[in-house]
């Protein structure tokens, strides 16, 4: 693995750690949802799928017990020249989004039992 990707790695990890509580529990039967939201501060010359199975390797076992458990990965980027509307953003995420340096916005949920389609 390149230093790049362990870098990467390590900081998805160390952020996953440091958002939950100490005695935090990791889901570990549930079937999970994923979103990613991506805001490079440049245009970004990598594919957007190169940061999905870094980011999802790195929050075992801070967030699950194994990334099998993931069913569903909405990802989006959202390049500085578009900019970025969103309805009712969690303080989180207006948080996020005021930051002048690069943020990777995570939000994991259960999966309904409904189908999407």
């Amino acid at each position: 693995m390149t230093a790049a990707k362990q870098e990467w790695k390590t900081k998805v990890a160390q952020a996953a750690a440091g958002a939950l509580p100490q005695a935090a529990w990791s889901f570990d039967e549930a079937r999970l949802a994923v979103t990613l939201f991506y805001f490079p501060q440049a245009a970004m010359t990598g594919d957007i799928d190169n940061i999905v199975k870094l980011t999802l390797d790195a929050m075992i076992p801070s967030v699950y017990l194994d990334d099998s458990l993931v069913d569903r990965v909405l990802v989006q980027r959202f390049g500085p020249e578009a900019g970025a509307a969103f309805s009712n953003p969690s303080d989180t995420l207006v948080e996020a989004l005021g930051s002048e340096d690069p943020i990777l916005y995570i939000r994991v949920d259960t999966v309904p039992e409904e189908p999407v389609f």
